[in-house]
């Protein structure tokens, strides 16, 4: 997930990123939340709910709307956008409801309750006086398109976080709708938790779409341009050849459906990484002045259905939407990703050598130039969602995709040049996958056994603490010389045999 303050870097150096038990089919229906947005009436910026609760009882007497979302590492309280929040029997009349919090509503007599009214303001338009939202987090309703992302419109009932929930949506006919959300045979869009909700945003209104299929999986792109100048097919065709590359980097994509949506107004303010789908929040212009960084970012958030999708802790597996836990393992999230974007590309010839090392230089003088060189990657996860912590985020793409390439020559050498980090990866998700958590605590540990003995060094000296990072001797070992002088990268055309045989395997093309 890319951050608004990434932008501003974005101007002098390049874009940034931000970004139980079975049941049977009566339980079902019965624990179902029900939701219905009336997008028909978009009058003073609110989205108008309407909660049909399962059964409920005192156990779950509180009404709750989240502090924050994964993958955002911020502070968000969507209690404050509330307003009009009531509760009404069966027969119409208003149960008595208290805002406990900033984001919790006791209810009083929930085993009354037959449905449950609010209105949410919109976070795009409404000011507030700390911890503004990035615009890819929240939500926009306009005359004809609205976004919506899950935790800012739809709360969840205390213990009921895992119920199933459908929801409908009233719009204007003429509206097409983007969503990795799926519908059930009453046209009604289905989740099997809360947390799926707010892993699906959706975008509504005039938009156009394109599709493709990679190798298996569909691919749908929704566009919403405000005059027009951007189309879904203009990015589809921009896409072809990153979305083929990542399934031969990745050895076939882990998803069976992807679903990209693009927002083009009057701001930039980057995009949000999700399981099955990702958003974009660009200012409109000609395509062809938006394609290169707009792909290059649709890279590394696409690269998220690895990490953390397939290869994630228990800390984002069962997200607490009350209290922000931050994970340690931010490096793995985001780091990695930010390394894996860029070397798929350049892996696959969509980036040229030149390029790749320049990206590099890139970072390494903003990581050296803008961020404390004391705070570890550890401790930069750890204090993610601190006002401390978020200035120093940005770091997680310099420092975080430095030390995940250099992680990778590491485990070259390691392996006499059979086994690289994207190897690694690939196993680990099919160890992990989507369903199987490790833990956050154990699993520098669990990686050092899956790799080598001595990675519990690199571990230790480059993610715990900081150490300088050896950036030149490393790109030695694969017959690459860095000028630490003039920050620049150089491919050594008299390379040792064992230095070619490494390079051979770190530069490994993709086939397309």
């Amino acid at each position: 997930m890319k951050l608004s303050f990434r932008i501003t870097l974005f101007a002098f150096t390049f874009a940034l990123y931000s970004c139980g038990g079975s049941k049977n089919t009566a339980t079902k229906t019965v624990d179902n939340v029900k939701f219905e947005v009336n997008l028909l009436d978009r009058s003073d910026d609110t989205y108008k709910v309407t909660v049909t609760p399962p059964t409920l009882t005192a156990e779950n007497s509180i009404y709750q709307f989240a502090s924050t979302a994964p993958g955002t590492y911020q502070i968000m309280d969507i209690g404050r956008y509330v307003k009009h929040f009531k509760a009404l029997d069966a027969n119409g009349k208003e149960l008595t409801t208290n805002q406990i919090s900033t984001n919790q509503f006791q209810l009083t007599s929930p085993e009354k309750i037959s449905k449950i009214e609010y209105e949410i303001s919109e976070t795009w338009d409404t000011p507030v006086s700390e911890n503004n939202i990035y615009l890819m987090c929240g939500t926009s309703i306009e005359n004809d398109h609205t976004l919506i992302n899950g935790q800012a419109v739809f709360g969840y009932f205390k213990d009921k976080q895992d119920s199933p929930i459908t929801i409908k949506l009233d719009y204007p006919k003429t509206w097409t709708v983007g969503t990795a959300l799926s519908k059930n045979s009453d046209g009604l869009y289905i989740a099997e938790d809360y947390d799926k909700v707010v892993d699906s945003p959706i975008l509504l209104g005039n938009l156009t779409k394109a599709n493709m299929n990679v190798e298996g999986t569909n691919v749908d792109i929704y566009t919403y341009s405000k005059t027009g100048l951007v189309t879904s097919n203009q990015i589809l065709e921009s896409m072809k050849n990153m979305l083929v590359s990542a399934s031969g980097f990745l050895k076939g994509l882990p998803v069976k459906n992807y679903t990209f949506l693009f927002h083009f107004e009057d701001i930039t303010n980057g995009a949000w990484e999700h399981s099955y789908s990702s958003e974009y929040i660009y200012k409109e212009d000609k395509w062809e002045n938006l394609e290169a960084q707009v792909v290059e970012i649709a890279a590394h958030e696409f690269f998220h259905v690895v990490t953390p999708l397939n290869i994630h802790s228990e800390i984002v597996d069962q997200f607490n939407f009350i209290t922000p836990v931050a994970s340690r393992h931010l490096w793995l999230y985001e780091g990695t990703t930010e390394w894996a974007a860029h070397m798929m590309l350049f892996r696959s010839n969509l980036k040229s050598t030149d390029d790749y090392f320049n990206t590099l230089s890139k970072k390494i003088m903003i990581a050296s130039k803008y961020f404390d060189p004391e705070l570890s990657l550890e401790q930069l996860s750890l204090t993610s969602y601190t006002p401390a912590g978020q200035k120093q985020y940005g770091n997680i793409y310099m420092r975080g995709a430095i030390v995940a390439g250099l992680l990778d020559i590491k485990l070259l050498k390691l392996s006499n040049g059979k086994r690289g980090y994207i190897d690694v990866i690939n196993d680990l998700a099919k160890k992990y996958g989507p369903n199987t958590p490790f833990d956050d605590a154990t699993f520098f540990s669990t990686f050092v056994t899956e790799t080598y003995p001595e990675i519990q060094y690199f571990i230790d000296d480059f993610i715990i603490n900081t150490k300088p990072l050896p950036i030149k001797a490393f790109y030695n070992k694969i017959g690459v010389d860095y000028n630490e002088t003039e920050n620049a990268f150089s491919i050594n055309t008299t390379p040792t045999a064992e230095q070619l045989k490494l390079r051979t395997k770190w530069m490994t093309p993709i086939r397309l």
